[in-house]
């Protein structure tokens, strides 16, 4: 057991347990704003984490760079799809002005 592959599993398993810890926290809220809450640790820190085990695990190649990639997407995108969201249910709640652009 190397070091490197100890690192893959560490990352791994704590991305895991992330991603399943916030999946069970946002069983406990009622409202679609704060279930998206919860969804923000999950793509900025989770996946990253799971990505970066497997590229590990992996070695350098092609595929390596593909989950790489996927990873990095989803940290830059995921915050900013979740804030969307958020706009469009307080807009259909009519909690935010229809025509306010920020």
């Amino acid at each position: 057991m190397t070091g490197l592959h100890v690192a893959a599993v560490a990352c791994f398993g704590v991305g895991v347990a992330l991603v399943v810890l916030t999946a069970l926290a946002s069983l406990r809220v009622r409202r679609p704003e704060d279930r998206l809450h919860f969804l923000t640790p999950t793509t900025s820190v989770g996946t990253p984490l799971v990505c970066l085990g497997l590229a590990l695990e992996n070695g350098w190649s092609l595929t390596s760079a593909q989950i790489v990639l996927v990873g990095v997407l989803v940290m830059i995108t995921g915050p900013i799809l979740a804030s969307a969201a958020v706009r469009v249910a307080l807009r259909r709640q009519g909690r935010i002005p229809q025509e306010s652009p920020e």
